[in-house]
């Protein structure tokens, strides 16, 4: 731990409404950590290289990263700095950590961060025959990684341009990967085990599955395995159409809140030497935001 260093925070553009602030100060209350302080920091792209250059000198002990800079702060630490095996990988970085000598390290923690909301609310659907992923974007990227780490003998992934979901399983080297189009949804996602939207498809004011995918949520949620997992990453609504319509299927529902949290964990433990824990407090403070913001659903 760098006890010099006192600041940290999130940078994406845009970020007016990132939930990353009250999680870590959170945990900064609970590790009684005063003096520290985690900003959200909206960094236009244009102004990414200035600002990673700029984040010794300004006395942070490192940053998390969100849309669109995952990729554009792989390549600077590439060239600046070094990276773990997994943003190495997926050749994008969600964490950036500075040493006492402001040495850059880049990692990736969103597959962690996937794994263990898995593990939390279904502990038992790892590993298994059949995961169904939608989208092929930075999200899907460590999340199809995560998925082939942990034992899961076929993916199908659906995507509207198979060329790019075709791609990603390339650079990846997912050799048990199988994309399918619009036309292909119901072979796709039939006996499925694990089905995960990685996409921003029912996101408040964004076109909802069925505009996206071409078929109803409550249709979606028929087609998997009786005992199935369905994840979102969505969390604004909280209880997206999808995750709807799979509790009323019977099948496990897992909101995009267990994501988010777990994948900050190894953050605050790199930046200040302390394990901090997903709670059901943690989880309140975070549903009471959405609740102020009208994003709960």
């Amino acid at each position: 731990m760098n006890t010099r260093l006192r600041r940290v925070g999130v940078i994406g553009w845009p970020l007016e409404h990132s939930l990353s602030p009250i999680i870590h100060q959170h945990w900064m209350r609970e590790a009684n950590l005063p003096g520290k302080i985690y900003e959200a920091i909206p960094v236009p792209p244009d102004d990414l290289p200035a600002f990673l250059g700029s984040l010794a000198g300004n006395g942070f002990a490192g940053c998390n990263v969100t849309v669109p800079h995952k990729e554009a702060v792989f390549s600077y630490i590439e060239s600046h700095g070094t990276l773990d095996a997994t943003a190495e990988h997926l050749r994008a970085v969600n964490l950036v950590v500075l040493s006492d000598n402001g040495k850059m390290e880049g990692r990736n923690t969103d597959g962690y961060g996937f794994i263990e909301s898995l593990r939390e609310r279904a502990p038992n659907c790892l590993p298994c025959k059949k995961a169904v992923v939608f989208g092929a974007g930075g999200a899907a990227r460590a999340i199809l990684a995560a998925l082939q780490n942990h034992g899961v003998q076929s993916i199908a992934v659906l995507n509207r341009t198979q060329e790019r979901a075709e791609q990603l399983l390339e650079e990846l080297k997912i050799s048990n990967g199988k994309v399918f189009g619009k036309d292909d949804v119901r072979a796709a996602i039939k006996d499925a085990n694990i089905l995960v939207n990685t996409t921003s498809l029912g996101m408040l004011g964004a076109p909802g599955l069925e505009e996206g995918i071409g078929i109803a949520p409550a249709e979606l949620a028929s087609g998997p395995a009786g005992d199935a997992v369905v994840l979102d990453i969505v969390y604004t609504p909280l209880q997206t159409e999808l995750l709807q319509a799979a509790k009323k299927q019977g099948l496990a529902a897992i909101d995009g809140l267990g994501m988010l949290m777990h994948q900050a964990v190894p953050s605050f433990e790199a930046w200040f030497g302390v394990r901090p824990e997903v709670t059901p407090a943690l989880r309140k403070l975070l549903e009471d935001e959405l609740r102020a913001r009208g994003s709960l659903g």
